[in-house]
């Protein structure tokens, strides 16, 4: 007997029969997860592409749940929850810019193998990545149109597109601290995107010259600092890597491609939290 066997000979607890218990693969529904990997060429790295697409949308599921749950977190003054999962979302977002390293092992070459088998597909039409952007307040209303065609999908985007985003939620925070917030800001239109504000700004500068004193709300201004630097650095390596594989390249989905990625990633979600660190 060699030493693995011995190992698991002393293992007597360890459960064999499953002809009526659940197992590991039932718990996961892994059958169906694992039969989801369909190439639409015979080409090799397709599965790559799909997998590393797969496995975001996975990630980008729980970044939802989470920046769902601290907004409600938020709004109930329960700062304290909010931290813990903002915190977890940073560390989701730095396994999905660790994605970006896989996939670029996929040269050009081939790539090209199967590009023409995606169609029009392309992650820019991520509905996921779009609930991310309106959660975090990035609202686009013609972003709506790709999804027309899906009722439900609709409704749910319109949903997080017309309610108020973490940020909204952090400035009412800060406002029912004390802070003189314009009502403008407070009662503004949540569809439409956010504009830098005096106030906000004047407000955040005060809780950063006395942390001390704001400590809840020092802490909640560097969580939501830690979630757009990581999604800053995930945009980066999206345009790279898409630049490395693709070069200038229209998208397969109609976008400019490394162009259209340039261009965003000069927007900021939390515009007041970076102009302050000059002010300081």
């Amino acid at each position: 007997m060699n030493e693995k066997e011995n190992l698991f000979s002393k293992e007597k607890n360890i459960q064999t029969d499953f002809k009526e218990k659940m197992t590991y693969g039932d718990y996961l529904e892994l059958d169906t997860l694992l039969a989801s990997q369909n190439r639409k060429s015979s080409h090799h790295d397709e599965m790559l592409f799909i997998i590393i697409h797969q496995v975001s949308e996975l990630w980008l599921k729980l970044i939802i749940h989470e920046i769902e749950a601290a907004i409600k977190a938020v709004q109930e003054d329960k700062l304290q929850t909010s931290f813990k999962m903002l915190a977890r979302v940073s560390r989701i977002q730095a396994q999905i810019i660790q994605a970006w390293d896989v996939l670029s092992t996929l040269t050009p070459s081939e790539y090209v193998e199967f590009r023409g088998e995606l169609g029009n597909a392309s992650g820019f039409q991520s509905y996921q990545y779009r609930v991310v952007e309106f959660l975090l307040g990035y609202k686009t209303d013609y972003i709506l149109e790709i999804y027309k065609h899906d009722a439900p999908l609709y409704r749910r985007l319109e949903k997080a597109y017309r309610n108020p985003g973490l940020y909204d939620v952090a400035i009412q925070a800060i406002a029912k601290a004390g802070f003189p917030i314009d009502q403008v800001i407070l009662e503004r239109d949540f569809s439409a995107a956010y504009a830098r504000n005096q106030s906000v700004e004047q407000a955040w500068l005060v809780i950063y010259k006395n942390p001390d004193k704001y400590w809840d709300l020092y802490q909640l201004a560097e969580k939501l600092v830690d979630i757009e630097d990581w999604f800053q650095q995930w945009r980066f390596r999206h345009m790279k890597t898409v630049e490395r594989i693709i070069g200038y390249k229209s998208g397969t989905g109609g976008s400019s491609g490394v162009g259209y990625l340039k261009k965003v990633l000069d927007h900021y979600f939390f515009p007041e939290l970076w102009e302050i660190r000059t002010q300081l």
